[in-house]
């Protein structure tokens, strides 16, 4: 079950990252992929800095959408580049 929250919580956190970043989703692979992805590179990112966001809903949510939003700007400046 805790595997269907990791996609549930990876979906909604690719979307909010496509809507903050680039204005509109990816579709529901493409917002899956992107907030799954996002959600190991923000939680990376937070226990680099030393912060705690909990173990709630709520916390998931955040850490994977700061993380896909930091992983959809990379991937906007390898693309220019």
């Amino acid at each position: 079950m805790s595997f269907l929250w990791f996609l549930v919580v990876g979906l909604v956190a690719g979307w909010l990252a496509g809507i903050l970043v680039k204005g509109g989703g990816f579709g529901l692979i493409g917002d899956l992929i992107v907030g799954v992805i996002g959600a190991f590179l923000g939680g990376f990112l937070f226990r680099t800095v030393g912060v705690s966001m909990g173990g709630g809903l709520v916390g998931s949510l955040v850490v994977a959408t700061v993380g896909a939003v930091v992983l959809l700007f990379i991937v906007r400046l390898v693309k220019r580049a």
